[in-house]
């Protein structure tokens, strides 16, 4: 059957994505439309570029992820280094590192920009945090001056995962100025909506997959410091927009993976934290997909 797909970002949990994508495939579904953020995005990516769940997961598990963290040069100690990247850079690491990864991966399956694939097949979610919106990439490309049909998928991909604080925030240069773009996760973790306000729903059914226990057993957040505060904050704006998205009607459709074994930006997991994410996201996943009726 055929169905359209949303993903949740997550950063190094994403590898419970994996697994899901294992089950769902296991069962005969397969991806029309997808979209996602951040992690979310990286596998959608993989997805719309024709990898099958099978093939995603081995690039997962060979990829180094560490070898993502690139770091500009500098003259000064380590410390003092990472102060002056934050403050003139924005981030620790370039991001370049990830971007011409996704890019090598694509072009091994003939893919590189959106023109590529099938119109509305993917989806991703980026903040511009300079005209304070969210960012659907490639609807609105144009409105940066920017043609959808040749614009680097790879490039999306690192403007939804740049971590603020972590990655380099990506550019967009305009004759009026310079766009800077973050994670697509801070003003849309999960954008469900996406394709709730456009698909026919007697066309094809719509399944997520959210890393994240469900909305019934969420954990408050204990803010007992300056620290809690700022990631009190920074989970509340991820999530406080998908919310008001994820009626009774939708939650029925989500595959809901509570992660808590791995940090976010985690990048030195070994090989067996890879493996145990990806089958907790498959038996999460087969659990759901025993009982889901659309």
């Amino acid at each position: 059957m055929k169905i359209d797909g949303v993903f949740s970002g997550g950063g190094i949990k994403g590898y419970a994505l994996i697994g899901a994508i294992s089950a769902i495939e296991e069962k005969g579904y397969r991806f029309v439309r997808v979209a996602g953020s951040s992690a979310g995005a990286l596998i959608a990516t993989f997805i719309s570029a024709g990898y099958t769940a099978k093939e995603i997961k081995a690039l997962m598990e060979e990829a180094e992820l560490k070898h993502f963290l690139d770091p500009r040069k500098s003259w000064a100690p380590d410390g003092i280094a990472k102060w002056l990247f934050l403050y003139w850079r924005l981030g620790l690491y370039k991001g370049e590192a990830l971007e011409q990864w996704v890019e090598k991966k694509l072009l091994d399956k003939q893919i590189r920009v959106f023109g590529d694939l099938p119109t509305h097949s993917l989806r991703i979610i980026a903040s511009d945090l300079t005209n304070s919106r969210m960012m659907v990439i490639p609807d609105d490309l144009p409105s940066y001056g920017l043609d959808p049909s040749t614009f680097s998928i790879a490039k999306a991909v690192r403007m939804s995962a740049s971590i603020p604080y972590f990655f380099e925030p990506t550019k967009l240069k305009k004759k009026d100025g310079v766009t800077v773009i973050v994670d697509g996760a801070l003003l849309s973790n999960f954008p469900v909506w996406l394709f709730e306000q456009t698909r026919n729903e007697k066309k094809r059914p719509l399944l997520g997959v959210q890393l994240s226990p469900d909305l019934s057993n969420r954990v408050p957040n204990k803010i007992r410091n300056g620290f809690d505060l700022f990631k009190a904050l920074f989970e509340t704006m991820m999530d406080a927009h998908d919310l008001k998205y994820i009626s009774k009607n939708v939650e029925k459709n989500i595959i809901f993976i509570p992660v808590d074994s791995v940090k976010t930006r985690e990048f030195d997991i070994a090989g067996e934290q890879k493996r145990e994410l990806i089958e907790k996201g498959y038996q999460h996943a087969k659990q759901f997909l025993q009982k889901w009726s659309y």
